[in-house]
């Protein structure tokens, strides 16, 4: 049996501020996030990117991320 989390990457809100067009995924922080779960045991299942909002005038880029595991139970 399977279980299966997502996980939320992104930049804090004070990057997206003090960079011009919005704060983008630091490629060495989001594989600390990515490796960090797969010490857990989690699994990469799909990566999908996406554009949020923040304090109404700023974008973050985000990264939700779908993990896979065997079942702990």
């Amino acid at each position: 049996m399977k279980e299966y989390k997502i996980g939320i990457y992104q930049e804090p809100v004070a990057s997206s501020i003090l960079l011009p067009g919005g704060a983008k995924v630091n490629p060495q922080r989001f594989a600390e996030f990515l490796n960090q779960n797969a010490k857990e045991g989690w699994r990469v299942i799909t990566i999908e990117r996406e554009s949020r909002r923040a304090l109404v005038f700023f974008k973050i880029e985000a990264m939700v991320v779908v993990f896979e595991r065997e079942a702990t139970h």
